[in-house]
């Protein structure tokens, strides 16, 4: 009951202070004239300011300092969040080229493989633990595993491009993370009481705590983004997909949780960047073939576009902490289907233009 009561508080304050930053911001960012060039994307509005994401780290650390038990792994955060925020705010600024962005991805993702949070071990759909840390190599008696460097270098490389390509349609990133977040609230508070050990229950906790500063300061930014009253950007973007590729790390490697609830988008990645790589272009070049654009492409308008992915992670989100190994695995392989029949009706229709 007590932690409970501590939730709640914590709710009321992410919210109010989620809603209070905002405006800061935007008014901020007017006031230095932080705008973007609707021009350029073929916008017909005002100009409004641009990476108002910075806000996020700022408001986790500032709520994460006073209301969650300091520890290694919040340390780690906080350091890591500062670094991304910053290198994507100026980013968002003064445009660094893809193949930069990846090299400077790696480089953070490999230390913190290499220091601290990394993926130690998976497990198949029988439920066999496979140990990762077979591999290493010593340096002045640190230990290096590689096959566990390579998975989270992998991992966060792949969940940050899946993130940050869902930004194109203002609200959808900030929207997705929302219900990333939130089912991964309920599968802790789901197991929270399933385990009477120690770690369990300071880890559960802990993560409870960390997404729902996530969601509440988030959706009072989402109803003004979706506005377009403001744009998230990298400097948003990147740390949501730091904080989302973490918190699966962290809770136990529940990778295949996440993978369910933003499966859409991973699936959609792997998607786009085959049909790039097919088509001998650039893997990371931005462009207008993903999920989001397809579904204009089928006369939606943006908001039912935005509800109809709301709709689906939800769902698929909520399945996610009902079933087994083998049950997520089917359900991903139905998104895999749905992503690419979308995409395939797509692109009959545009070729018929």
């Amino acid at each position: 009951m007590k932690f409970m009561l501590e939730i709640f508080n914590l709710f009321i304050i992410s919210l109010f202070l989620g809603f209070i930053f905002t405006l800061f911001i935007k008014k901020l960012f007017y006031k230095i004239k932080v705008l973007d060039n609707p021009k350029k994307y073929n916008k017909k509005r005002k100009p409004i300011p641009y990476s108002t994401g910075i806000i996020f780290f700022i408001l986790f650390f500032i709520l994460s300092y006073f209301y969650i038990e300091h520890n290694q792994k919040l340390y780690l955060i906080w350091w890591f969040g500062l670094i991304i925020t910053i290198i994507s705010f100026f980013d968002d600024l003064y445009k660094v080229s893809a193949k930069k962005r990846l090299i400077i991805q790696i480089i953070i993702w490999a230390i913190i493989g290499i220091t601290s949070i990394k993926i130690g071990y998976i497990t198949n759909i029988f439920g066999w633990i496979i140990d990762l840390k077979t591999y290493f190599i010593n340096i002045f008696d640190f230990k290096i595993f590689i096959i566990p460097v390579i998975f989270t270098i992998f991992w966060y490389v792949f969940i940050f491009n899946s993130v940050n390509w869902t930004d194109w349609i203002s609200g959808n990133t900030s929207g997705l993370s929302i219900i990333s977040f939130f089912i991964l609230f309920l599968l802790w508070l789901i197991l929270f009481n399933k385990d009477d050990y120690e770690w369990w229950i300071k880890n559960a906790i802990f993560i409870m705590k960390m997404t729902t500063i996530l969601v509440w300061i988030l959706i009072p930014y989402w109803y003004f983004e979706v506005r377009e009253k403001i744009l998230m950007w990298d400097s948003g973007t990147m740390f949501l997909g730091f904080m989302l590729a973490t918190i699966a790390i962290i809770s136990g490697w529940k990778i295949a949780t996440v993978l369910v609830v933003f499966g859409i988008y991973i699936v959609d990645t792997i998607y786009v960047i085959l049909s790039r790589l097919s088509s001998w272009q650039n893997p990371l070049k931005w462009d207008t073939n993903h999920l989001h654009h397809r579904l204009l492409k089928l006369w939606l308008s943006k908001k039912e576009v935005l509800y109809l992915i709301y709709f689906l992670s939800f769902i698929f989100g909520l399945t996610a902490l009902f079933l087994n190994k083998i049950g997520k695995i089917i359900v991903f392989i139905i998104i895999v289907f749905i992503v690419i029949f979308i995409n395939k009706i797509a692109e009959k229709i545009y070729l018929k233009k």
